[in-house]
C-alpha cells in the first residue's frame, strides 16, 4: 500500500513541478491569456489526437480489444452516474453557479491530467484504456456538457460530439489497432513528437489558471467543497468498488480510476467564460481541485493498485 502511494505520488508531484513552473512563467509575464488558450488549442486539436492514436500503434489483439469495450462502458457507466448525482444536487442552484458545480461534479480533467499519469504508472497499456475514457467524456462534453452550459439544444451538438479531435483520434487508433496497421517512420516518430507534448504544456495551462484563480473565494464555499468531495473521492472509490466487485482487469480499473480521480477539467472554465456563467467560481474551483489532488489521486489510486495486485 505505502509502495503504491509513494509511486502515484511521486508521479503526481512531477506534474506539479511542472505546473509550478507555469505559475512562475506566468508570473513572470511569459505565459499570457492569449498563450495560454493558444497552448490549450494545440493540446486539444494536435497533441490529444497524437496521444490516442500513439497508445494505439500495436499489433492487434483479441484480449485488449475486449478490455477496449469494457473500458468504454466501465467510463460510460461512471459518466452517467456523475451526470445523475449532478442532476440531483444542484437541481435548485441558480443557474451561474448550479452549471458550474454540474460541470465541475461531471467532468474530470482525463484528458490534460489522467493521461501522463496512466503513461507513467501503467505505460502504453494505460493509455490505451485512458482514450477510451477521454473519447466517452468527449461525447459527454458536447452533448450533456454542451446542453447545460449554453442553456438549449444546439443543432451543431451532435456533430461537434462525433468530429471533435479526440473522438477522430480515438476512431483512427482502432482502425490502425484493428488491422494492425503500422504508420509509416515519418509519421509515426512526428505523432510520437506531438504525443509526448501531452504531459508538459497542459500543465503549463493549469499553472497559468492557478495564478488567475481566486482560491480564497472556493475556499469559502461550501459547495464547492462538496463537488469537490464527490470529483476527487467519492466517485472515483464507488467507481473503483464496483470494478474490483466485477473483477474487472487490474489495469483497466486503475486507468479508470485514474481517468475519474483527476481534478475538475479546465473545459469548465472555458465553456464558463464563452456562456457567461461563474468563471471566477469555475477557475477557482479548477486550481482548488488541482492542489487537493496532490494529496487524493496518490491515496485513491494507490488503494487501487494495492487492492487490485
Amino acid at each position: 500500500m505505502l509502495g503504491s502511494f509513494i509511486d502515484v505520488g511521486t508521479q503526481v508531484l512531477v506534474l506539479f513541478v511542472l505546473i509550478a513552473v507555469g505559475a512562475v512563467l506566468t508570473k513572470c509575464g511569459m505565459i499570457t491569456e492569449q498563450g495560454s488558450r493558444t497552448m490549450t488549442d494545440v493540446v486539444l486539436y494536435a497533441v490529444t489526437p497524437c496521444v490516442i492514436v500513439n497508445a494505439f500503434q500495436r499489433e492487434y489483439e483479441p484480449r485488449m480489444l475486449g478490455g477496449l469495450l469494457t473500458a468504454l462502458l466501465a467510463a460510460f457507466l461512471s459518466l452517467g452516474f456523475s451526470v445523475l448525482l449532478a442532476e440531483l444536487m444542484y437541481r435548485k442552484k441558480d443557474v451561474d453557479r448550479g452549471v458550474v458545480l454540474k460541470f465541475s461534479l461531471v467532468f474530470s480533467n482525463c484528458g490534460f491530467m489522467a493521461l501522463p499519469l496512466q503513461q507513467a504508472i501503467l505505460g502504453d497499456d494505460g493509455v490505451f484504456y485512458g482514450a477510451a475514457y477521454v473519447a466517452m467524456f468527449n461525447i459527454f462534453m458536447w452533448t450533456y456538457g454542451l446542453l447545460r452550459m449554453s442553456g438549449k439544444r444546439e443543432l451543431k451538438a451532435a456533430l461537434k460530439a462525433v468530429v471533435n479531435p479526440g473522438i477522430i483520434g480515438t476512431i483512427v487508433g482502432i482502425i490502425l489497432f484493428a488491422f494492425s496497421i503500422k504508420l509509416p517512420t515519418v509519421a509515426a516518430s512526428s505523432v510520437s513528437f506531438l504525443a509526448a507534448l501531452n504531459t508538459p504544456v497542459p500543465m503549463l495551462v493549469i499553472g497559468y489558471h492557478l495564478v488567475h484563480a481566486n482560491l480564497r473565494r472556493v475556499l469559502t464555499d461550501k459547495d464547492a467543497y462538496i463537488a469537490m468531495l464527490f470529483r476527487l473521492v467519492l466517485i472515483p472509490l464507488a467507481v473503483m468498488g464496483v470494478m474490483i466487485l466485477l473483477r474487472v482487469d487490474p489495469v483497466i480499473t486503475t486507468a479508470t480510476v485514474i481517468a475519474v480521480s483527476a481534478p475538475v477539467a479546465a473545459f469548465t472554465t472555458m465553456m464558463s467564460t464563452k456562456y457567461g456563467h461563474d468563471t471566477e467560481l469555475s477557475a477557482g474551483i479548477v486550481s482548488a481541485s488541482a492542489l487537493f489532488s496532490l494529496l487524493t489521486m496518490p491515496l485513491v489510486v494507490g488503494l487501487t493498485q494495492y487492492l487490485t495486485a
